[in-house]
């Protein structure tokens, strides 16, 4: 584990060196060279979104937001949303979702953590944030200490909303409309293993509808 963690900056650039050519297999395009985004068209199939989101609907609780100051979230009117994480070992179709990105982002899949499910209703967003943590702070270092820096987040799109909820990326800049099927693909740090500023992201209210989201937060060593 040590050696893993000590030669994160060239592992991260290996892999990012020829993610090209193995994302292409599922029809990935990179959208935005910094921050590095990639977008892929029907990366999910019909089953597999309605699947995952009649797992999640009876389990939905308010989202919450890392909290700075504890090792605790707490809630926060920056996050309106409501989720639930999908803890269950050995689901094939989750298992299969999860075999297809790690194939794509060649960053094991134990590193992973739990899918997170979420549901925007009305109105709902998430207004600009980092996926990063801050291990200066005691929340952040808490989190950090479970598998490391979160390396790169990868959006899956459950459904399409009426109108609005797009991904946005404030410094790019550059939007994402959530479609349903969609994956996106983005790292949240630079070649040398660094947080990247402009990875900063969120979520545009809903207008219209509701939206549907799985998150997937991949970490540099194994999470625990």
């Amino acid at each position: 584990m040590k050696i893993v963690f000590f030669l994160f900056p060239l592992w991260l650039n290996i892999f990012s060196a020829h993610i090209e050519w193995d994302i292409s297999r599922y029809g990935f395009k990179k959208i935005s060279d910094s921050p590095e985004i990639y977008l892929a068209e029907n990366f999910l199939s019909e089953k597999e979104c309605a699947y995952i989101i009649e797992k999640a609907r009876p389990r939905l609780i308010r989202s919450g937001v890392v909290d700075p100051n504890s090792p605790n979230s707490l809630l926060d009117s920056a996050r309106t949303s409501f989720g639930t994480f999908l803890t269950e070992v050995g689901d094939p179709i989750i298992q299969a979702i999860r075999k297809r990105i790690e194939a794509i982002t060649m960053i094991p899949d134990r590193n992973g953590e739990s899918l997170q499910v979420l549901n925007y209703g009305l109105l709902a967003e998430y207004k600009p944030h980092f996926d990063y943590f801050d291990p200066k702070t005691t929340g952040g270092l808490h989190h950090f200490n479970r598998g490391g820096q979160r390396v790169a987040t990868v959006l899956l799109y459950l459904n399409s909303p009426d109108s609005g909820g797009e991904t946005f990326f404030p410094r790019a800049p550059l939007k994402i409309r959530a479609l349903k099927g969609r994956a996106a693909l983005f790292y949240n740090v630079k070649g040398d293993g660094n947080p990247d500023p402009k990875s900063m992201h969120g979520g545009e209210p809903v207008l219209a509808g509701e939206k549907w989201i799985a998150t997937l937060w991949l970490h540099e060593r194994e999470f625990h």
